[in-house]
């Protein structure tokens, strides 16, 4: 059952939320809208363990809005694909979330 966080057309172009917990797990996860698409990552940093990624709420892109980063290490991740381009997690890459939008507009968790 997919359940509902938000809807697509609150989140801006180059916009990032956090959501969650989910699961009663403390897992959270992250959402950035870019060219109209929505890209979905667990809120954990491949570099170390489950460092979380933002260094205050939604902080989760560079000054530029192109690359998400971890405020903890200091690497850089592309959108679109998640994988590490600089810094300490080079050659890493980010957990994809199953999370995405709907026709209907509503973004999701499937669980």
């Amino acid at each position: 059952m997919a359940e509902i966080l938000c809807r697509f057309d609150e989140l801006r172009d180059g916009e990032a939320r956090g959501l969650g917990p989910f699961d009663g797990s403390g897992a959270k996860a992250f959402i950035v809208r870019r060219h109209g698409r929505l890209f979905a990552y667990w809120d954990a940093c491949p570099h170390y363990g489950d460092t979380p990624m933002a260094w205050r709420t939604n902080a989760y892109l560079n000054a530029a809005g192109d690359r998400i980063v971890c405020a903890s290490h200091g690497a850089e991740f592309e959108i679109e694909t998640g994988r590490c381009v600089v810094g300490a997690a080079l050659g890493k890459s980010l957990t994809p979330a199953p999370i995405e939008a709907t026709q209907e507009g509503a973004v999701v968790f499937n669980r």
